[in-house]
């Protein structure tokens, strides 16, 4: 499973993704709920040394950032990916960009190509799987409420196989 470096939201942000994850399920979607918490994915590799954390301590201090969850956006084809976009700020590009700086040498065996910075789209997914017979149904689902603004309050590394979240510099609140 793939390791990676996430933004995760303030608790009002929060509510508000899970809301939309709990809408979808209710609708009969497979929504994200409860599996995860609502985050944005810096960077991301098939392992991420631990010893990038001190690194990216720092980081913590910029926070928190504002931010605004934008309008649906899929990825894929067949069994698609639903997200919300991240709206991007100068501030959050300059953050992802320093991830991934730091990071670069700590990613075994390198970034994924989606995660570089100039390919990234910042988003957090609300479903995973959705048949295109029911994409415009989730989409409409999760489109409401038309933005979010919250913030942006913690960095997190995230370790996928053992699905275990190490936070970074001051505690995500």
């Amino acid at each position: 499973m793939a390791h990676s470096v996430e933004l995760v939201f303030d608790p009002g942000t929060e509510e508000s993704i899970r809301r939309i994850w709990d809408d979808l399920r209710e609708a009969g979607i497979p929504s994200q709920a409860p599996r995860s918490r609502p985050h944005t994915t810096l960077t991301v590799a098939e392992l991420i040394d631990p010893d990038v954390e001190a690194l990216l301590a720092p980081l913590a201090t910029r926070l928190p950032v504002p931010c605004r969850i934008g309008a649906p956006v899929v990825f894929g084809r067949g069994k698609m990916v639903l997200a919300r976009l991240l709206v991007p700020t100068p501030e959050l590009l300059d953050i992802h960009a320093e991830v991934h700086r730091i990071c670069l040498p700590y990613l075994h065996p390198g970034p994924m190509a989606n995660a570089l910075p100039g390919q990234w789209t910042g988003h957090v997914t609300v479903a995973r799987r959705i048949e295109p017979a029911v994409l415009g149904r989730a989409v409409r689902i999760a489109g409401r409420p038309t933005d979010i603004d919250g913030s942006v309050v913690g960095l997190r590394r995230w370790d996928g196989g053992s699905k275990t979240e190490f936070r970074i510099g001051a505690a995500p609140r």
